[in-house]
């Protein structure tokens, strides 16, 4: 598969933002792409069936032609750990699945965005956690850090974490979550200067700003497939 695995340091950190503008980033560049998001905890009740709306924000971002139960193979009404909203309406995260079903969407585009939920040790099951969806998948990498109160040290546990996986790394980048951050551009130089990873740029939220350069790096290697 050709594709990226985007993580976070936690909740609401920006992952699906930076998903949503890095699947409309390789749209404009003429690429297809599959969104993934595996598991969503977290759902309204739409047309007699739970839908989750990051996953189907990123339907949307990917132009909108994706079947939804392939795209979000797990959707979970209750907005808690998903091993709890699993357990919670007797399902049973399949990994195997999972990663079939992966395959199947990267087999009809050229790369495939995945989104993971919440942060790399968040559990999917009992013995189940992201960190394991990712390893499997064997896609490159990145780390969305929130920059908030307390993202120096969830982003250096995060960043440690992921490189004593056996997956590879393609970096992190910062999300702006709380633009009114005290300290903001402090926090975020200490965290490029501690982070073990390559630092891949900044996201802003609000007004949104997604220019082509912010995703060139990536952009550059799906091309040349």
């Amino acid at each position: 598969m050709q594709g990226i695995f985007i993580t976070g340091t936690d909740t609401d950190c920006g992952k699906t933002e930076l998903a949503c503008a890095l699947i409309r980033a390789l749209r404009a560049d003429g690429l297809r792409v599959a969104p993934f998001k595996p598991v969503a905890a977290g759902a309204t009740r739409q047309q007699g069936v739970w839908r989750n709306a990051d996953a189907q924000r990123l339907i949307e971002a990917a132009g909108g032609k994706w079947a939804y139960d392939q795209v979000n193979p797990y959707c979970f009404p209750e907005a808690v750990s998903p091993h709890i909203a699993a357990r919670q309406v007797d399902a049973q995260v399949d990994l195997t699945l999972l990663v079939d079903t992966a395959r199947a969407l990267a087999a009809q585009a050229d790369c495939l965005v995945v989104e993971g939920a919440g942060g790399w040790l968040c559990p999917l099951s009992e013995k189940l956690t992201i960190a394991d969806l990712a390893v499997a998948l064997g896609l490159p990498v990145l780390l969305v850090v929130g920059l908030r109160l307390g993202c120096l040290n969830h982003a250096q546990l995060s960043a440690r974490a992921i490189q004593q996986a056996d997956v590879p790394v393609c970096g992190w980048m910062a999300s702006q979550v709380e633009p009114e951050m005290p300290y903001r551009a402090d926090n975020l130089a200490r965290l490029q200067t501690d982070l073990p990873l390559d630092y891949r740029g900044y996201l802003v939220h609000n007004p949104p700003l997604m220019q082509r350069q912010t995703f060139a790096w990536l952009i550059s290697h799906f091309a040349g497939i």
